[in-house]
């Protein structure tokens, strides 16, 4: 059981960390803007979804994937070790394969929670970009435009 509780309680404790670590530091952003007397050091774009919660979302789906992933594999075993008859090849192996498929979740929920990889994604290939999808969430910088005035 310890080959499952302990990676399960390694990943939640880690990613508890990061996430407290960035709701400090945004607490100190927010402090650090009260002092210079502004609303905030950031745009409005970037305000939309802060940091803290992008990450929160990015961890917590982590773990949960993590858990989905692994949890299967870890029941089938334990049932496998209790009582033999009620496992079969096929049973086995659909657990291990979906578990194993764990190391391919990770880098598809980061890459897909940044907006830059989102934004190339949509440029290579549009059919899999999602509509309406604000791709510079994470970008503070400001473009300013000049619009032309029609001559009559």
């Amino acid at each position: 059981a310890w080959v499952y509780f302990a990676p399960l309680a390694i990943i939640i404790v880690a990613y508890s960390q990061i996430v407290s670590a960035v709701f400090a530091h945004e607490k100190q952003m927010r402090e650090q803007a009260k002092k210079m007397g502004v609303k905030s050091l950031r745009s409005e774009e970037a305000q939309k979804t802060s940091a803290e919660c992008r990450l929160a979302k990015v961890a917590l789906t982590t773990v949960s994937l993590w858990f989905i992933a692994w949890t299967p594999y870890m029941v089938i075993n334990y049932t496998g070790m209790m009582n033999k008859s009620l496992i079969n090849p096929l049973f086995t192996i659909w657990g291990s394969i979906f578990a194993k498929c764990n190391a391919v979740y990770n880098p598809i929920v980061y890459a897909i929670s940044h907006p830059k990889y989102r934004a190339a994604l949509e440029k290579k290939l549009p059919c899999l970009s999602c509509a309406g999808d604000d791709h510079g969430s994470d970008s503070v910088s400001v473009t300013t435009t000049q619009s032309e005035q029609p001559i009559t």
